[in-house]
């Protein structure tokens, strides 16, 4: 017996029934796409193998929506070899919120050229070809993609005697699967962009182009994504950091930002803030050098586990490294004395620079970088302070992504496959992870085998105003480095015990989080947070003076300000002020320096008419501040 689990649970015999479609259409269950055959993910027409729970899968599930896409990404790839005869294919799999296929193109192809693929998508839509999986020998799939040196070098890499083949029409593609029954099952995509990638991600091999596309169950879930991608483009930091000047990306540095004026003013309110709940925490702050020898990395473990990530120089003939993390320099300050229990916990911080090896393909913005600063901290502790301190920093974080309006989710990663120390030591740490996450309440969800090499951890994903998530804090439970390293403390027995170290950023990335910020907020930052606070419209030459006198006494109160001097008209100076998200501007013009007043306009509610400086400086009083 087969039996279908949904909500009206039934049971058939099979009989003649020898796929999900055929037991489907026996059910009067219409519209799965693929089915799970004991929780295993097949196409609609597989050959039944197993009894057990025969499943649909709709094209409006995460499983669904990912078949439906991956079967786009072969339509696309149909439609590419059609307008594009002579096309090689890398490979083309399903990604968050859409796919991708690389391609190498005969000709060099533009994002105007999408178009043309889309409607021949379409007309394969139309058509509604039907999807045949084939297993074929090596030498056989060899022979079939003879003239596709991507194909053939993925095939000789796999070694597998049989291989599944995948076609529709005069398509065809390697792939695991499965695949909608037919081409007709597609109906709502987009392409969105182009971009380049080296093959295999290897920047020595050949440069593809990736095309880049989603595809929903629905048309109005796909205008609702549309919508969503062109407001993400309104917000993309790169462009509103050149336009609002607060840091730009020069080819001489690459993957090294540069910070403008406004931009360092950003950071540094955002360090001021960082500072101010640290010490509120009972944090000390350090900082350790840029470089430092390369046997500690060998004995940290960063050499074999994390070296393809890492710069190298020599000083004196010996190996040096540009430091990729700040843990192994805030050790040695720990060992620089005989630490007691009474220190414990102890909670040091560091805004320290790293730099880590980025390939060039995946460098974006501030979101990538090769060097940045990293909001690091180290909580020393003895084994029963676990559950307590990582229940501090929860709060911690809790309260830092809340004044920023951030919504977030949390996963509790465990560990790797390439990791290092005692299993034992590791079931231990995922374990005093997991209730801390438990006994607050917190709702978590398990990312298998994410853990650091030397930990298990707990990650925090952000989702910003327009529903995008951003991994950015973390909580890394280590009893790995303080064992290598030989940390001790003295304890209340007057002996020598071993502390647990727990590794922590909030903000992750300063440079990131500032991005995410930007996008978040569109460059429109709150009033504490923005680079320039109010900017004094000076209409005439002549009002200078006391327009003069009205900036030297905001400035006084530590109010960021900036004076609009320029021989424009009064409308472009406004308009500006706006591009510009300023929370307040003051126009003085002839009657506002006659009665020593303002004309306040505001961001949020425009002409809020004139003021006297004691109100207006009320209004600035009255505005939120976390400091």
């Amino acid at each position: 017996m087969a039996h279908y689990d949904g909500p009206d649970a039934k049971e058939f015999d099979r009989g003649d029934a020898t796929s999900p479609f055929d037991l489907f259409v026996a059910w009067g269950i219409d519209g799965a796409i693929a089915a799970t055959e004991d929780g295993k993910l097949v196409d609609l027409r597989a050959k039944l193998t197993r009894g057990g729970a025969i499943l649909p899968v709709f094209p409006d599930t995460p499983e669904g929506l990912e078949i439906l896409r991956h079967s786009a990404s072969h339509i696309m790839a149909q439609a590419i070899l059609r307008l594009y005869p002579g096309a090689k294919f890398g490979v083309g799999p399903t990604i968050k919120d859409g796919f991708y296929y690389d391609v190498l193109f005969p000709s060099p192809i533009s994002e105007e050229d999408l178009q043309a693929i889309e409607s021949e998508m379409k007309r394969i839509s139309d058509e509604d070809l039907g999807v045949e999986r084939v297993e074929a020998t090596s030498a056989d799939a060899l022979e079939r993609f003879k003239d596709d040196r991507f194909k053939t070098e993925l095939i000789t890499d796999i070694g597998a005697e049989q291989i599944s083949l995948y076609g529709q029409g005069e398509f065809w593609d390697l792939c695991r699967g499965p695949h909608v029954p037919s081409t007709g099952c597609v109906k709502h995509f987009r392409l969105l962009s182009l971009a380049g990638a080296y093959w295999r991600g290897d920047e020595r091999n050949v440069m593809l182009t990736r095309v880049y596309g989603t595809a929903f169950a629905d048309g109005q879930s796909l205008d609702d994504y549309i919508k969503r991608v062109e407001e993400a483009k309104k917000r993309d930091h790169r462009k509103l950091g050149r336009e609002l000047d607060l840091y730009s990306f020069q080819p001489e540095g690459p993957g090294f930002p540069f910070f403008h004026p406004k931009g360092m003013t950003l950071m540094n309110t955002l360090v001021d803030f960082w500072r101010h709940e640290h010490r509120k925490r009972g944090y000390s702050e350090i900082r350790t050098p840029l470089i430092l020898d390369g046997d500690l990395w060998i004995r940290s473990g960063h050499m074999d586990y994390y070296s393809e990530n890492m710069y190298f120089t020599e000083i004196d003939e010996r190996p040096f490294v540009i430091k990729p993390m700040n843990c192994p320099g805030g050790i040695l300050v720990y060992k620089t004395a005989i630490r007691s229990y009474r220190e414990m916990p102890m909670r040091v911080a560091e805004l320290g620079t790293v730099h880590r090896h980025e390939r060039s393909g995946v460098l974006h913005g501030l979101m990538r970088v090769r060097c940045f600063t990293q909001d690091d901290a180290h909580v020393y502790c003895a084994e029963d302070q676990i559950g307590d301190e990582v229940k501090a920093i929860m709060d911690l974080d809790k309260y830092v992504y809340g004044m920023f309006g951030f919504k977030f989710r949390v996963e509790l990663s465990t560990k790797p496959e390439s990791s290092m120390g005692d299993p034992a030591l590791w079931e231990l740490a995922e374990n005093r992870l997991q209730n801390a996450l438990e006994e607050t309440g917190t709702p978590y969800r398990v990312n298998p085998g994410d853990g650091a090499f030397y930990g298990p951890k707990i990650d925090y994903h952000l989702e910003d105003s327009i529903g995008r998530t951003w991994q950015c804090g973390t909580i890394q439970l280590d009893f790995q480095l303080p064992e290598k390293f030989g940390l001790t403390y003295i304890g209340s027995d007057g002996g020598e015990h071993r502390p647990v170290m727990l590794h922590r950023t909030v903000l992750g990335s300063l440079e990131r989080f500032i991005g995410i910020l930007v996008e978040h907020y569109a460059g429109a930052f709150p009033y504490w947070l923005s680079p320039v606070q109010v900017r004094i419209i000076q209409v005439k030459q002549e009002f200078a003076p006391y327009a003069a006198e009205v900036e030297n006494g905001l400035n006084e109160m530590g109010v960021r300000t900036e004076r609009d001097s320029r021989d424009e008209k009064l409308g472009k100076k406004i308009r500006d002020a706006q591009m510009d998200k300023i929370p307040y501007m003051l126009v003085i013009g002839a009657r506002e320096s006659n009665d020593r007043t303002v004309s306040v306009r505001s961001r949020q509610e425009g002409d809020t008419g004139s003021k006297t400086m004691d109100e207006f400086r009320s209004i600035l009083a009255a505005e939120f501040s976390p400091f």
